[in-house]
């Protein structure tokens, strides 16, 4: 029987970039090509004026089941570097990035999951973090990461047991921002991926910044919204009760 190769596809509809995780013979595990390759793809994509919002998920029924183990042993401190640096482009993306569940959502995929802005999950999706299982120090980063989305005690839990929680916990935990049924996943996400593409992406950009702990740009960020045009464009929108035409873009 083949398989398809492990990859990563993408495509862009309606200012939606989707990236997609394909490994299928290994639940879309992530092997090292496939880590090197997804910081210049998100690169490429943001960059890409056409590209507003990116969804992240994976092929078939499952998300990403983690790194390839096959790609560890001794090779393991350059596998997760490997982790980190697609990880940090993820997080570093300009534009609202979500991730679209299902299935397992281990390791370094639940690394890369937290990394996205927004989760969206099916019923079916199954959350962990394993390196307890292995004997490997997750990054520092990460676990401030993913501190920072469930808080200390519930990364404490996800990092000493290495236990699998279900996506309704995930959801009272905070990982997760939304729980819906298998087959109402992708239709969300596809609306509400449509809903932030038209919305401001100066709003969203410092939205963005500032969340993440970042506001020594504040000053910045009040100028681009003197110039820019936006506040204008989107109350004269609001009083003429009609969708703004917003023009500020990351991409320059």
């Amino acid at each position: 029987m083949s398989h398809t190769p492990p990859q990563l596809t993408h495509s862009v509809t309606d200012g939606v970039a989707t990236v997609v995780i394909d490994h299928a013979a290994k639940r879309n595990a992530m092997t090292d090509g496939m880590w090197r390759s997804l910081p210049p793809l998100l690169a490429e994509l943001d960059a890409d004026p056409a590209v507003r919002v990116l969804v992240l998920t994976g092929a078939g029924g499952t998300f990403c089941a983690g790194a390839d183990i096959s790609t560890l042993g001794e090779a393991g401190s350059r596998a997760q570097d490997l982790a980190v640096a697609a990880e940090e482009a993820l997080a570093a993306f300009a534009k609202p990035t979500l991730a679209a569940v299902r299935g397992y959502c281990v390791g370094g995929g639940c690394q890369l999951a937290a990394a996205c802005d927004l989760r969206f999950a099916a019923e079916s999706a199954l959350f962990g973090i394993t390196p307890s299982k292995l004997g490997i120090v997750y990054p520092a980063g990460s676990t401030r990461r993913l501190a920072s989305l469930v808080g200390p005690s519930t990364a404490k839990y996800l990092l000493f047991s290495g236990e699998l929680i279900a996506a309704e916990r995930a959801l009272r935990t905070g990982l997760v921002d939304e729980v819906l049924a298998e087959d109402e996943l992708d239709k969300r996400v596809g609306e509400f991926a449509r809903i932030l593409g038209e919305r401001s992406q100066l709003t969203q950009a410092a939205a963005k910044e500032f969340a993440d702990g970042r506001v020594e740009r504040a000053a910045h960020w009040a100028e681009q919204a003197r110039t820019s045009g936006d506040t204008a464009e989107g109350v004269a929108a609001f009083l003429e009760r009609r969708k703004p035409s917003f023009t500020w873009t990351t991409s320059g």
